[in-house]
């Protein structure tokens, strides 16, 4: 797994091209830092759809929580937050994907 690092985006300048930060979707998964004011933004530049998976590890009164997942159409952008409830043992979350042909992935924090 390859350690995603976050870029800042100052609410001041914000960020021009968030398709330029992101770099190719590891094929073993991804770990990325999480907390309030995270995202993780997938890009999706193949001709198919493809599906990335963020685990949940932790449990509501005893029951696990689904892991959350993002599919992204073919040529397309998603994101979605990396809150609190995606912290593993490591302290980051734990990302994977359906594939990573023409996949690229970034981790963005809402800075000052």
């Amino acid at each position: 797994m390859a350690a995603l690092t976050e870029t800042t985006v100052s609410t001041v300048g914000g960020i021009a091209d968030i398709v330029a930060a992101a770099t190719p979707a590891a094929g073993g998964g991804d770990t990325a830092p999480i907390g309030p004011g995270y995202f993780l933004v997938v890009v999706n530049g193949d001709a198919s759809p493809h599906t990335a998976t963020i685990a949940t590890p932790g449990k509501v009164k005893g029951h696990a929580i689904a892991d959350a997942t993002l599919t992204v159409a073919a040529g397309d952008t998603g994101i979605i937050p990396l809150t609190n409830l995606f912290r593993g043992a490591t302290g980051r979350a734990s990302i994977t994907y359906d594939a990573v042909t023409d996949v690229g992935v970034a981790v963005f924090k809402l800075g000052a």
